[in-house]
């Protein structure tokens, strides 16, 4: 069990460095060109949810958040005793979950710098918290479909 809140700390600390590096290193707006016409570094600052919606909602995130942290930690007691994969999905989300919530409690606001171009979308830039929430669910869905599966063979 303890090794899944291990995976969910160091999702937090490479979450809460790369921040750092860019809060420290780059002004707001700045951007630096990783693969021109597809993948930058741009400092950007997000009061709000993805797609910057629900804007200036503090206390709202930090609600949810808190239910959502409680949630996935039972979850992760009750549910995942044997299941690797889902073990480290849970402990990605939760990882995520709380590396935006440090953000949200310290700065009032999430810092955001993965600036990426699909074609000719402009995707909202994201941070690794939400890259560790957003590969947590895949993962979840991936392990539901592995386990419907095994049931239908038994």
């Amino acid at each position: 069990m303890y090794r899944y809140y291990m995976i969910a700390l160091l999702v937090i600390i490479l979450d809460q460095w790369t921040k750092w590096l860019v809060v420290k290193n780059m002004a707001l707006y700045d951007s630096i060109t990783l693969i021109d016409g597809f993948f930058y570094i741009t400092s950007f600052r997000n009061k709000g949810a993805a797609w910057g919606i629900l804007q200036n909602q503090m206390i709202f995130f930090y609600i949810i958040t808190i239910i959502v942290v409680i949630g996935i930690i039972y979850y992760l007691h009750k549910h995942v005793k044997n299941n690797l994969f889902q073990g480290i999905a849970i402990a990605f989300i939760l990882g995520g979950a709380i590396g935006n919530f440090i953000d949200r409690l310290i700065r009032k606001e999430v810092v955001d710098f993965i600036d990426v171009m699909i074609f000719t979308y402009d995707y909202p830039i994201f941070n690794l918290a939400d890259s560790f929430l957003v590969i947590g669910v895949i993962l979840i869905i991936i392990s539901t479909f592995i386990e419907e599966q095994r049931k239908k063979v038994s």
